[in-house]
């Protein structure tokens, strides 16, 4: 990589934070930034800078918000609830326009190897929305091991209260992670779900 100016040096290592971004593409992106207007760049700017400010997460189900509760909590059929890893998981699910339900966004998943236990993710703030409305809960964790892990655990802990449990259907290949899954491939797991 060539030697830049500290200025934009800084912008590079700035990009290069991001996931999935290397030292080719964060230049790019900096050079890309450099090459905007000055109100380009300060609109550009102001954008993260406000999403910092105003982001936050609902209190009941986890997502990104910049209202507490959240729209799809305020708004959506409670007695359904799509038990999902990460924001970013939410966003899958929505693209498809199908799922009419609300969601619970545990924030990882259990992973004894990593320290990561049941207190660490939002597993009690899951099982306490298990009231007499909740008819249904979709487990939409990854399909790697730890997220069938999650599941199963999840699974054993909703049965006793007597609310059907299912897990996406065959269609998201195993290890692959739900956000990456086109959406036919995702409209099926969604329609062929299964009992737990």
């Amino acid at each position: 990589m060539p030697n830049y100016i500290e200025p934009i040096e800084k912008l590079i290592r700035q990009f290069t934070k991001l996931p999935g971004v290397g030292s080719k593409t964060a230049q790019r992106y900096a050079l890309t930034v450099l090459s905007m207007t000055e109100e380009e760049a300060r609109a550009f700017a102001q954008a993260v800078v406000e999403a910092k400010e105003k982001v936050t997460v609902c209190s009941i189900c986890g997502n990104y918000t910049d209202a507490d509760p959240c729209h799809v909590c305020s708004t959506r059929d409670n007695s359904t609830i799509c038990v999902v890893q990460e924001a970013k998981d939410v966003l899958a699910v929505e693209r498809l326009g199908e799922y009419h339900g609300v969601y619970h966004v545990l924030g990882g998943v259990l992973n004894p190897l990593k320290g990561i236990g049941r207190e660490d993710i939002r597993l009690a703030e899951l099982f306490q929305r298990l009231t007499g409305d909740v008819k249904e809960v979709i487990l939409a964790t990854d399909t790697s091991a730890e997220g069938e892990a999650t599941a199963t655990y999840i699974a054993r802990f909703v049965k006793q209260y007597g609310i059907r449990v299912t897990r996406l259907a065959q269609g998201i290949s195993i290890g692959s992670e739900l956000q990456y899954a086109d959406e036919v491939t995702l409209s099926r797991a969604f329609t062929n779900r299964k009992e737990l």
